[in-house]
């Protein structure tokens, strides 16, 4: 049992690991359902904004709702499997996202960190990493976390909350070579086998012109785990990173691809913004067109350079998800979040392309994604997962919108 953290705790710049920076003073507030933030004077001076809401004054940025961090602070939380990791290893008496964040330890996402000590950057949880090796025992226990059984104590270190981009499926942090990947599970109830679906379908986006994080599929029990290898990590660096929720949350904006295209224009480096915002508008397709409609504003993230500028990030969690909703978890176009290639060219402009640029694009990707089945077939997908798969993907709603884009 770890003893009650107090209101405070501390958020420190991990850019260059090995020189921690303080950020500033991490508050419990709203009744205890929020977290705020005040930046230090030497941040004040040195540092650089967070996030759009967090401006350089001198002041508590408070959060915008119940049960939220401020700002780019949010994305430093765990996601909900990190929260439940918590639950059953750590076991806070107070469940506050204070706590969350500073159980989180020091391998989230991005270059934050939190720590209980204003004068030493001293987080929770610096084990190292498992290696590729463990991954069937972290399955395992895995499985004990989700039938909130206990973990022996000397395996403890296998699991770590961490904080991730992507929502609750079970996952944890490997060395492999030297890197960090996350390594994803399959739930006991996936009517697939989602690791090797995933990877698939990551390996076919690659092959419509989209920039994707590494994936390995990794043998697991009773099927594949999939390892993704972290894109907020370079040799001896963290790079700060938000979530498109984090970011248009910042200014106010609708979730969206076209608002998020729009974000990187204004944002982005005038030499890479255009080549990103067309790559943004090919995932939107592609998503649309191999049945992903779990593409919500957490499953898009974006990398901060020295210069603050924003840049689109490697696409990660791309999975046919099997549901034939018709919709997307983001705004499409002038249609909303309806998932047709009409909607998906009517705000071409918003993503720096022409009418005729939008449709050559949207055909591209379109030609790639009526080649899925030979492609997944060609990884290792099995044949009753393609056929599951291909109730939803070549259904005729979808086969239609392919033909569409002829």
């Amino acid at each position: 049992m770890v003893d009650r953290l107090a209101d405070e705790a501390w958020l420190w710049y991990l850019g260059d690991p090995a020189v921690p920076v303080r950020v500033g003073t991490l508050r419990l507030v709203m009744g205890g359902r929020g977290v705020s933030l005040q930046y230090d004077p030497q941040w004040l001076e040195r540092g650089f904004a967070l996030s759009e809401d967090l401006p350089l004054v001198d002041i508590e940025h408070l959060p915008p709702a119940r049960d939220e961090a401020v700002g780019a602070v949010e994305d430093a939380r765990p996601d909900r499997w990190g929260e439940r990791v918590i639950r059953c290893l750590d076991r806070p008496v107070r469940l506050s996202v204070l706590e969350y964040l500073y159980f989180a330890g020091d391998e989230r996402f991005g270059a934050l960190s939190v720590s209980r000590s204003p004068d030493r950057h001293v987080p929770h949880q610096a084990d190292a990493l498992p290696v590729l090796g463990d991954v069937r025992r972290i399955h395992e226990l895995v499985r004990r976390v989700m039938a909130d059984e206990p973990i022996p104590e000397h395996e403890r270190r296998l699991l770590a909350p961490g904080s991730t981009m992507g929502g609750a499926r079970p996952k944890a942090l490997v060395d492999i070579d030297g890197e960090t990947w996350v390594v994803k599970f399959a739930e006991s109830d996936d009517p697939m086998d989602t690791g090797l679906v995933e990877h698939a379908a990551m390996t076919l986006a690659a092959k419509a012109g989209i920039r994707v994080a590494a994936t390995m599929p990794v043998e697991a029990l009773g099927g594949h785990a999939l390892a993704v290898k972290r894109f907020d990590r370079a040799p001896g660096r963290r790079l700060p990173a938000q979530s498109a929720y984090v970011a248009l949350r910042a200014e106010g904006s609708e979730y969206g691809y076209p608002e998020l295209a729009q974000l990187l224009r204004r944002r982005g480096p005038v030499d890479v913004a255009p080549a990103h915002m067309r790559e943004l508008f090919r995932r939107m397709v592609f998503n649309l067109l191999i049945d992903n409609t779990d593409d919500h504003e957490k499953n898009h993230a974006l990398l901060m350079d020295d210069s603050q500028h924003l840049h689109l990030s490697p696409a990660f969690d791309v999975l046919p998800t099997a549901q034939g909703l018709g919709y997307q978890q983001m705004r499409v176009g002038t249609e909303g979040a309806v998932s047709t290639a009409r909607n998906a060219l009517s705000m071409a402009a918003s993503f720096r392309l022409s009418a005729a640029d939008a449709r050559r694009e949207a055909r591209a990707v379109a030609k790639v994604c009526a080649e899925w089945r030979a492609h997944f077939a060609q990884v290792g997908v099995g044949t009753a997962d393609l056929e599951l798969l291909g109730r939803f993907i070549d259904r005729p709603a979808l086969v239609g919108e392919r033909a569409a884009l002829r």
